[in-house]
C-alpha cells in the first residue's frame, strides 16, 4: 500500500494546480493557432507544444524541467534542461540568424538604399517601450530585453533577454513570438488609421537591377559598419551577414543550403520547444509576465507607427513618392510584415505589387533590432 501511494503521489495528476491546467490551455490554443489559423506555425506549434510539456507537473526532486539542473540541487541535469542551455546560453538564435542570412535577398534594399532610414525609424518602438518599462519598475537590463520586442524579431528577443535578464527570457520570446504570428491581425487597423486612400495607391518604381558584385559586397560592408557602431551586434549581424555571404558568393552554395534549410530548421525546432517548455506555471503566471505582454504589444504597435509616419514624412521632400504603407514593414517580421503590407494594398489596388519594396525597410529592420539589441549590451 505504501508503495501504491507513493506512485499515486508522484503522477501529474496528484501535482496538478490551476496554474498548470491554464498553462496547458494556452498551449493547446497556441497549437490550433498554428494548424488551423497557420498563424506563424513553424514557431507556434513547438513553441504551444513545449507550453504543455514544460507544464506536466510532476513529483519535486525528478529531473525533468528545463530548470532542473545540478546546480538547482537535481541529482543531474535533465535532457530538457540541456537544449534549454542552447537558448540561455546564446547559441540558437546566431545559428537561425546564419539560416535567415543564407535565404535573404537584399537586393531590393541595396538597390534603394534610402529605404534603410523606414527600417531605422521602426525601431523607435524599442526605445519607446524602454523607457516605459523603466517607469513601470523594472530595472535597465529587463527594461531593454522587453523593449527589443518592437522589433518584432524572435531570435534577438531571446539572445538579448539570455544576456541581460534570463529569468525574463519566457515570458519575453512568448511575447515576441505571439506579436510576430499575429501581425496580420495588428498592423493592418494602424495602416488604415494613418494612410490616407490616394497614399494607398502610390505606384512605386520597379527596383533597379543589383549586380553579382553589390550583393557580395553588402554582407562585408554592413558586418564592418555595424560592428563598429555597435560591437555588441557583431555576434547576430556578423552571422547573419556570413549566412548571406555563403548564399551571394556562387561557390558555397552547398554550405548556403545546408545554413538556410537544415541548420535553420534544427536551431528553430529546439529554440521553439525549449522556450516553450520554459514557461513552467511557478515562472510564468505572475504580474511580471502580464507588464511583459502589454508593454511587447505596445512596442509593436509603436514600431509600426513609427515607420509608417516616417514615410510620410519622408515623401515631404521626396519628387518620386514611396507607398507610406511600407514604413509599416520596417518591424522586422520578415517576411510576414512585407506580405501584410502587400496585402492591404492590393485591395486598393489589384494591380499594385509593392512587396519587394516592403522587403527593403523589412530586412533594414532586421539589421536594425539586431544592432539596437548590440547597443543594450554594450551599455547593460
Amino acid at each position: 500500500m505504501d508503495v501504491l501511494l507513493r506512485l499515486i503521489e508522484t503522477t501529474g495528476f496528484a501535482n496538478m494546480t490551476l496554474n498548470h491546467f491554464i498553462m496547458i490551455v494556452i498551449g493547446c490554443v497556441a497549437i490550433y493557432l498554428a494548424i488551423v489559423k497557420k498563424f506563424e506555425p513553424l514557431l507556434l506549434l513547438p513553441i504551444g507544444f513545449g507550453i504543455i510539456v514544460g507544464n506536466i507537473p510532476y513529483a519535486e526532486g525528478l529531473p525533468l524541467g528545463v530548470y532542473d539542473t545540478v546546480a538547482n540541487g537535481a541529482s543531474q541535469d535533465s535532457v530538457f534542461s540541456l537544449i534549454y542551455y542552447g537558448v540561455t546560453s546564446g547559441i540558437f538564435p546566431p545559428l537561425i540568424f546564419l539560416g535567415i542570412g543564407a535565404l535573404t535577398d537584399f537586393s531590393s534594399l541595396i538597390s534603394n538604399p534610402k529605404l534603410v532610414l523606414l527600417g531605422a525609424a521602426a525601431q523607435i518602438g524599442i526605445f519607446a517601450t524602454y523607457l516605459g518599462a523603466l517607469m513601470l519598475g523594472f530595472n535597465n537590463a529587463e527594461a531593454a530585453s522587453i523593449g527589443i520586442i518592437g522589433g518584432a524579431d524572435g531570435p534577438t528577443s531571446i539572445f538579448l533577454s539570455s544576456q541581460l535578464a534570463p529569468e525574463l527570457l519566457g515570458p519575453i520570446a512568448i511575447a515576441a513570438y505571439s506579436y510576430m504570428a499575429l501581425v496580420p491581425i495588428i498592423q493592418p487597423p494602424i495602416m488604415k488609421l494613418l494612410t490616407t486612400k490616394e497614399e494607398r495607391l502610390i505606384r512605386m518604381k520597379e527596383p533597379r537591377p543589383v549586380s553579382r558584385r553589390e550583393k557580395i559586397l553588402f554582407p562585408i560592408i554592413v558586418v564592418i559598419v555595424a560592428a563598429l557602431m555597435a560591437p555588441g551586434s557583431l555576434t547576430l549581424v556578423g552571422m547573419m551577414m556570413l549566412g548571406n555571404l555563403l548564399k551571394e558568393s556562387g561557390v558555397t552554395d552547398r554550405l548556403a543550403k545546408s545554413a538556410g534549410n537544415a541548420l535553420l530548421d534544427i536551431a528553430t525546432i529546439l529554440l521553439a520547444f525549449a522556450v516553450g517548455a520554459s514557461t513552467q506555471a511557478d515562472v510564468f503566471i505572475n504580474t511580471k509576465s502580464l507588464g511583459i505582454f502589454v508593454l511587447g504589444l505596445v512596442s509593436f504597435m509603436v514600431a509600426t507607427f513609427g515607420g509608417l509616419l516616417f514615410a510620410k514624412f519622408l515623401n515631404l521632400f521626396m519628387k518620386n513618392k514611396i507607398n507610406p504603407l511600407i514604413g509599416a514593414s520596417g518591424v522586422s517580421a520578415v517576411p510576414d510584415s512585407a506580405r501584410v503590407v502587400q496585402h492591404f494594398a492590393l485591395q486598393y489596388d489589384k494591380d499594385n505589387h509593392i512587396l519587394m519594396h516592403a522587403m527593403a525597410p523589412n530586412v533594414a529592420g532586421v539589421i536594425g533590432s539586431a544592432i539596437a539589441a548590440g547597443v543594450f549590451i554594450a551599455i547593460f
